[in-house]
């Protein structure tokens, strides 16, 4: 079966679900969990010197899936890469944790009486998600001044491949007011 969109599960709308027992799976709704596409938080070189630092930080609450947060890291890490080699640092600050459930339906001839609709609708684990509220940071970007255009394209594509808005907040070292674009 494949992966529904992620429409399907952006909106906060219940409570957080994160439970897992290790001592007794079998007696828990959740017998194992999914497992994070998103494996690698930092990226790039660590240095001190850098002297700008952009956050992607969201303007809505939205809860985003694992594989999204992903796509954003791999679209922002690759261009970097690309273009500003060993010059940056990047890091993805939220960690997916929530569970994902889904209630699986049949469709076509006859699934009415295969499905039971919403009856016992807990629903199986399908991924894990974060949930990220407004003025969370999702990605944090460190880099050199001369670099400022390249990064805020990096966080632009990065950006695309999340659900719901974002603003690019950018700090230089200075204490200056942070600029919001």
């Amino acid at each position: 079966m494949k992966l529904r969109p992620g429409r399907t599960v952006r909106k906060i709308n219940s409570q957080a679900w994160a439970r897992y027992s290790i001592k007794k799976p079998k007696k828990n709704y959740i017998k194992a969990l999914p497992r994070t596409s998103l494996l690698i938080f930092n990226m790039g070189v660590r240095d001190d010197s850098y002297d700008l630092m952009l956050t992607l930080k969201s303007r809505q609450n939205v809860q985003l899936r694992s594989n999204a947060i992903e796509a954003a890291r791999q679209a922002a890490n690759k261009y970097l890469e690309r273009e500003t080699p060993g010059a940056y640092f990047m890091r993805v600050v939220p960690f997916p944790h929530n569970v994902v459930r889904e209630k699986k339906f049949a469709t076509g001839a006859g699934a009415d009486r295969v499905s039971q609709g919403m009856t016992l609708s807990f629903g199986k684990p399908a991924a894990v998600a974060a949930r990220i509220f407004e003025g969370d940071a999702v990605l944090e970007l460190k880099t050199n001044a001369a670099n400022k255009d390249v990064a805020r394209e990096a966080l632009r594509r990065a950006k695309d491949k999340l659900s719901g808005t974002y603003a690019i907040v950018m700090q230089s070292s200075q204490k200056h007011a942070p600029q919001v674009s």
